[in-house]
């Protein structure tokens, strides 16, 4: 290709074409004197020169700085992108992710439909959203945009989307590049950011970045793509969990005004159910009511000492169709996620506070399952149809708890013999039943975290576990195995809730462990929840009964959802799906949808478009509920590292939560924060990791830790912003009473550590 001529010297100011023109065709940076000299710029001319090339950088048209300039078209026709915004019509913006320019600022793409190219493309991933990656094809426009694009771009395909997001605090450096230090406790190394790769990122912001490696020899530098705001402020702990893990926390404006726009259905084609006396029951605090119940004796003189039990469920259906606005963000949402200091809803409050929230006394459309049991508790038959209801009273656990002990509220009295006093009648048998059956009982209280006004941990404390807690999940685990019965008998397409059994590898390993205790599971035939229950049973009078819980949660099997129903494991059920939580579970709404087309319900019903694809639907939610669970767990141990900081050099009761060749993790018994103690400040001896055992051993003592011990430990290092603590052991260890050959007879696994000052 034949290069321009150069343009002789002219004298006078050039065209701003000319000098863009000029810049696009040179190799790399050119700066005032080269522009001057190409177009024999002189003395009183270079005012005006600066001014236009200043003209020129306000406006776009020039990437650089006080060295040089370059012009835009130095980008690929494919360019690998990072979606780093949003215009006011919608469109996403991006920058490339591998720019060559060390200095300047990157060129920004208009990316043109990159939304609805994005979701025909997977409707089981819903849309690109910020940060995510992306190959464009683009091209140069001819001036910059409002937003300062200068060029304009089409999704040709979306890389894939990380589990997890990279977040940390900026660090700008008053000479050579700045940094970024990861809020990530599994990576807490810096990464350099050079100048232009920064954005708007001031010194200590939490930013959102991505790594770009130019050559497989370099150290990685940081891309900041988006700055979240401060760290410091305990508001907005949750917020990092929620840009780490890529949870969408605003709707777009198509969604809002879908929400807006949706009306109820007409009663008079539902069922009216209005007469019954149903009422919701649930946490004091809580904002949306989805299920009510009811429970009545069944006068069949068949059924003698039967009930019949109601489980009424919010109809999402109706609300969020398929294939819309609506149900594209839920399906990319995939779960509420819950945080002590908010809630990032599925679905927005005008359906999930009001439209779907069964008010006291107002008229709801539902979903409910009708389902009768018989005097054992065993159910007999059910039947789902849609409705409508009005709630005669919405009760707090701990209030209809109180009316059923005696102390009846105004509220529970109104209410007593028409509602409670008939389910708790109904619960009782359908416990008995529930007993039989033998559900794996695992003994793991959950904390709660309570803050103040501030966003401050005020409080950390486990709720006391309620007959009336027992009640409502025995109602709902009946009506999820009443609509997986309802689907599975009319062949219809179905969403399961599954959880397998433990892996053979698992297995070995817990009765490994069980051995060192003088317990056993059975080696033969298919294993049972009921026999692991008995096991738990034996272990309440070990000194710590928890080490077998620990044990005996880690080798279960994760619950998830599919297409396949191989039953649940953990609730011992042959059928069983999601039902009683469309508002907040995507599971449930298409539980909702293929019930309603499979008995011909109406309006919202499964599409046969939806059909295929409810596989990778259901590996998409699966992994959104993995991501929920990770992010709520992340912002407790942030909040709690956060209100712990300033007690550093105090010392706790705690217990071993995990034994590692590197090291122990310790939980806090009041606050149940975890942190770590390195293996190499336990002492000056060799350590070996006893994996059967879940044990480290001091090869000349005899002395060690094992899961499960208790042991007092000192605070020594908080990073609240990673949710990090590392600890101090004080306890002396305990002489280990297992037998060490026969733990670890299937050869151990061990680790060595010279003692300080031997290495």
């Amino acid at each position: 290709m034949t290069k321009p001529p150069r343009k002789p010297p002219q004298g006078g100011l050039p065209s701003a074409a000319e000098v863009l023109a000029f810049i696009e065709r040179s190799q790399g940076r050119v700066g005032k004197r080269e522009i001057a000299k190409e177009f024999g710029v002189k003395g009183s001319e270079r005012a005006g020169l600066k001014a236009l090339l200043a003209g020129l950088d306000q406006g776009g048209s020039l990437i650089g700085n006080r060295k040089g300039f370059r012009g835009h078209s130095k980008l690929p026709a494919l360019p690998t992108l990072v979606v780093t915004g949003r215009t006011a019509d919608g469109d996403l913006i991006g920058e490339p992710l591998d720019w060559e320019d060390e200095e300047g600022l990157r060129p920004r793409v208009l990316l043109i439909g990159g939304q609805a190219t994005a979701t025909e493309a997977t409707r089981g991933d819903g849309a690109v959203g910020i940060g995510e990656r992306v190959v464009a094809k683009v091209k140069l426009l001819a001036e910059p945009d409002a937003d300062a694009c200068t060029f304009e771009g089409s999704i040709v395909r979306r890389l894939p989307r990380e589990e997890r997001r990279m977040v940390g605090i900026f660090r700008k450096a008053t000479a050579g590049p700045s940094s970024i230090e990861p809020v990530d406790k599994k990576e807490l190394r810096a990464y350099p950011v050079h100048l232009g790769d920064e954005g708007k990122a001031k010194d200590g912001d939490l930013v959102r970045f991505e790594l770009n490696r130019r050559h497989r020899q370099t150290h990685p530098r940081a891309l900041v793509v988006e700055v979240l705001g401060n760290p410091h402020d305990q508001r907005q702990i949750s917020l990092i969990a929620v840009h780490t893990h890529g949870i969408p926390d605003d709707f777009p404006e198509k969604v809002i005004t879908e929400s807006e726009a949706v009306r109820p259905p007409d009663p008079t084609t539902r069922t009216d159910l209005t007469d019954l006396p149903f009422v919701t029951i649930d946490p004091h605090d809580a904002r949306d009511h989805d299920d009510a119940v009811f429970a009545a004796p069944d006068t069949d003189p068949a059924n003698p000492g039967g009930f019949v039990v109601h489980v009424a469920i919010a109809d999402v259906a109706h609300f969020v169709q398929p294939f819309s606005a609506l149900d594209r963000e839920a399906c990319l949402r995939g779960n509420s996620v819950y945080f002590p200091d908010r809630v990032v809803p599925m679905l927005p409050e005008r359906i999930s506070n009001d439209l779907c929230s069964l008010r006291e006394g107002e008229l709801r459309s539902v979903l409910v399952a009708r389902m009768v049991f018989d005097a054992s508790g065993v159910k007999r038959r059910q039947r789902i149809d849609r409705a409508v209801i009005r709630s005669r009273a919405k009760l707090a656990y701990e209030e209809a708890q109180a009316a059923i002990d005696g102390n009846v509220s105004a509220k529970c009295a109104d209410v007593m013999a028409g509602s409670l006093e008939p389910l708790w009648a109904a619960y009782r048998k359908m416990a008995e039943a529930r007993d039989r059956r033998g559900p794996l009982d695992l003994d793991l209280p959950e904390r709660r975290v309570k803050l103040d006004a501030e966003g401050r941990v005020a409080a950390i404390h486990i709720p006391q576990r309620l007959d009336a807690h027992r009640l409502i999940e025995e109602c709902m685990i009946q009506a999820n195995v009443a609509a997986a019965e309802v689907l599975e008998a009319k062949r219809a397409p179905c969403v399961y809730r599954v959880h397998d059994q433990p892996s053979k590898e698992k297995l070995k390993g817990l009765r490994e462990f069980l051995e060192t205790l003088d317990l056993q599971l059975p080696t033969s035939g298919e294993l049972k929840p009921a026999a692991i229950n008995r096991v738990l049973q034996l272990a309440k009078s070990l000194p710590v009964p928890e080490l077998v819980n620990e044990v005996v949660l880690r080798s279960q099997a994760q619950a998830a959802y599919d297409i396949t129903n191989i039953g649940h494991f953990g609730l011992n059920l042959a059928k069983y799906a999601h039902f009683t939580s469309p508002i907040r579970r995507y599971a449930d709404l298409l539980v909702h949808r293929a019930l309603v087309r499979a008995l011909k319900l109406g309006e919202g019903a499964l599409d046969d478009k939806e059909v295929p694809k409810l596989a990778g639907v259901a590996e998409t939610i699966s992994r959104a509920e993995r991501r929920a669970m990770a992010a709520e767990r992340e912002t407790i141990d942030r909040l709690i590292a956060a209100h712990l900081a300033d007690r550093v050099g105090a010392s706790f009761e705690g217990r071993i939560g995990g034994v590692t060749r590197s090291g122990l993790f310790v939980k806090l018994n009041d606050t149940g924060a975890d942190g770590f103690i390195p293996v190499s400040s336990l002492g000056s001896e060799f350590f070996e990791h006893v994996e059967a055992a879940h044990a480290l051993v001091g090869s000349r003592s005899g002395r060690g830790w094992r899961l499960g011990d208790r042991v007092t430990v000192k605070l020594l290092e908080v990073v609240p912003s990673a949710g990090a603590m590392r600890f101090e052991m004080v306890s002396e260890g305990q002489p280990l009473s297992f037998d060490l050959r026969r733990a670890t007879r299937t050869g151990p696994r061990r680790t060595m550590f010279r003692p300080r000052g031997r290495r």
